[in-house]
């Protein structure tokens, strides 16, 4: 995991506290899911809003504005559960940082989804994440970006496995995601059946068809 943490720009502070309850009138949320806001969540704050307005880069349909969600922990973190709950509530992509309180003083972790908006739902890959950091840690300037698209997918690539490839869009990046974790739950697979696996051809088999999905992750990262 990396230790980051983004200086996010004055212009762009928005400090306004949202109600739980606002996020659960925007769809449907299960019991479970409003079980784990009530026991997980403290506070929601909508911290940053990143968009041309206050930052002085142009958005698209795809990226309109970026929004940096706080959200303090009653139980030292959340589930992604309640991090998608919120994400598909609101139809910006999302920034989360989480904090929670220690013995010695309060720390955050950034976590995001590469979140692409579409009619309906918007789609969410799964939440990539730093590890936990002093509250006090020194943060890092945003990436440079000339617009609201590009400055989302810099943001979020040192959190994810994959590589930034020169020019690349979001959905790109989010269709590579998903391979990845296609490959590496495959790989997993893979390995488990020649762990156990007793015939020689077969083993052969095994060890060559892993070997060819090892490959493809390492091509898609």
């Amino acid at each position: 995991m990396v230790d980051l943490l983004y200086k996010w720009p004055g212009a762009a502070r928005f400090g306004s506290r949202i109600p739980k309850e606002k996020i659960y009138d925007y769809g449907h949320v299960s019991p479970a899911v409003r079980e784990k806001f009530v026991l997980e969540v403290q506070r929601i704050t909508w911290a940053y809003k990143l968009a041309e307005s206050t930052i002085n880069l142009p958005g698209d349909a795809s990226v309109p504005e970026i929004q940096v969600f706080q959200i303090e922990t009653k139980t030292g973190d959340v589930d992604d559960q309640v991090l998608a709950t919120i994400d598909k509530a609101i139809h910006y992509p999302l920034v989360f940082e989480v904090t929670r309180a220690t013995a010695g003083q309060p720390q955050i972790r950034m976590t995001a989804a590469h979140k692409q908006v579409v009619s309906g739902a918007p789609k969410l890959s799964d939440y990539f994440s730093t590890g936990w950091l002093p509250a006090a840690v020194e943060r890092r300037s945003l990436p440079t970006a000339i617009t609201l698209a590009s400055l989302y997918v810099a943001i979020l690539d040192p959190l994810t496995p994959v590589t930034l490839r020169p020019g690349e869009e979001l959905a790109s990046v989010a269709d590579r995601l998903a391979i990845v974790r296609k490959l590496e739950r495959e790989i997993t697979a893979l390995e488990r059946k020649l762990r156990t696996e007793q015939q020689l051809n077969r083993k052969i088999e095994l060890r060559r068809t892993l070997k060819t999905r090892q490959q493809e992750l390492e091509q898609q990262r």
